[in-house]
């Protein structure tokens, strides 16, 4: 038996990332130069010393399977334990795709019953923060709740996208909506639940049976347990916390780890996150200017100009390219003389010479995906994406 099992919900598609999770899964989009998405969710883990997670995949697995595989967060302890992929998979009574996330974890109730925990923590695999899980548990076992939800005040025009609760004096929930069209309130749901197990796993059956629910935690089954007066409290998180499901919060939070108080330290040995280490040559600068913050991964090679940008391994620029507040996946090239603002440029994806892409405007995140080839003297700008085909397939 152990106090506590994490199942991580990595199956979404991603959609509003548009072109970046054509072929990839959210959770395995790369973020901060040399990382996933995921590496926060378990690195949390590891770092909250919670032995046993399930990684519940779903949508384009493959580069978030292998990631995993070989990253160093499995290395939790495998005695009774460690990191396991559990995707939907056939079994004698049948077998579906995860319908929602409450039916992911349905499906895989036989995985956490194996160690008969007192809690479930469910986790998303597609934010980007650094928490201690310990204080949330001591929280929940505190207030004698049976799911606590970790909520962060998130700005008001953007209350929409989250579940939103009211709480009273003493942080229990009187009130949740999930994605109301006029919040109430801004206090939204980190996608961070803990769950006493007997007790959630009886309304997972439940709710399975239910013809007319979308088997969905936010939408179905937290609901149902406020209004069947289930004690339900709110942990309040105060510390750096991004839903990256757009291009502009996603650009925006690797734009937030160049800060000189930079909101979430990449380099903190006390909560390291973990990753796979890329086997490349150092990075090579060649007659080229880096200037202001930039994070340069291993195995790039400047030869233009580098300006308040994030490149990952195996990046190129080419002689007299600009390359000016934007992020530039792995293994992407840039030709000589091509400028790129404020944009995200996908993996794999060569750029050649004398293109223009993107516009200096935050307000207007040009996003180009992955492995396509862009001729020269093209020229993208504005907020749309560049849809995968076009190139040199035209």
């Amino acid at each position: 038996m152990k106090d506590c099992v994490a199942v991580i919900l990595a199956g979404g598609q991603g959609s509003r990332l548009s072109v970046l999770t054509k072929n990839l899964a959210k959770p395995a989009i790369p973020f901060g130069g040399r990382y996933r998405i995921i590496d926060f969710s378990l690195s949390n883990c590891y770092n909250s010393a919670i032995d046993t997670v399930g990684i519940l995949t779903q949508y384009q697995t493959f580069a978030l399977h292998s990631h995993v595989g070989g990253g160093k967060a499995p290395e939790l302890p495998s005695y009774n334990g460690g990191v396991f992929i559990l995707p939907p998979y056939l079994k004698e009574s049948g077998g579906e795709w995860y319908k929602g996330t409450a039916n992911a974890v349905y499906q895989n109730i036989e995985f956490v019953d194996r160690y008969d925990p007192k809690y479930l923590l469910v986790l998303s695999g597609d934010h980007v923060y650094k928490m201690d899980y310990r204080p949330l548990l001591s929280f929940h076992q505190e207030k004698e709740a049976e799911i606590t939800i970790a909520v962060v005040a998130v700005p008001w025009e953007e209350a929409g996208r989250f579940g939103i609760m009211n709480i009273d004096q003493d942080f229990r929930v009187t009130e949740f909506e999930e994605k109301p069209a006029k919040p109430r309130s801004n206090l939204a749901s980190m996608g961070i639940y803990v769950f006493n197990w007997p007790a959630v796993k009886a309304y997972l059956m439940a709710d399975e049976q239910d013809g007319s629910s979308s088997h969905d935690f936010g939408r179905d089954v937290i609901p149902r347990m406020l209004r069947e007066g289930r004690s339900m409290f709110a942990y309040p998180f105060e510390g750096y916390w991004m839903d990256v499901g757009t291009p502009e919060s996603l650009w925006k939070a690797n734009m937030d780890l160049l800060r000189e108080d930079a909101p979430i330290e990449l380099r903190d040995q006390l909560w390291p996150i973990y990753t796979v280490d890329p086997v490349r040559p150092p990075h090579y600068i060649n007659n080229a200017a880096v200037t202001r913050q930039a994070l340069v991964s291993e195995g790039c090679q400047i030869y233009g100009e580098v300006e308040n940008s994030i490149l990952f391994p195996g990046v190129s620029v080419g002689p007299g390219a600009v390359v000016k507040n934007s992020v530039l996946m792995p293994n992407a090239t840039v030709g000589a003389n091509t400028v790129i603002m404020a944009a995200i440029i996908g993996s794999e994806t060569h750029i050649e010479e004398n293109c223009a892409i993107g516009l200096n405007d935050p307000a207007q995140i040009t996003v180009v995906g992955q492995g396509l080839s862009i001729p020269g003297n093209t020229t993208i700008h504005g907020a749309g994406d560049f849809p995968a085909g076009r190139g040199s397939d035209e």
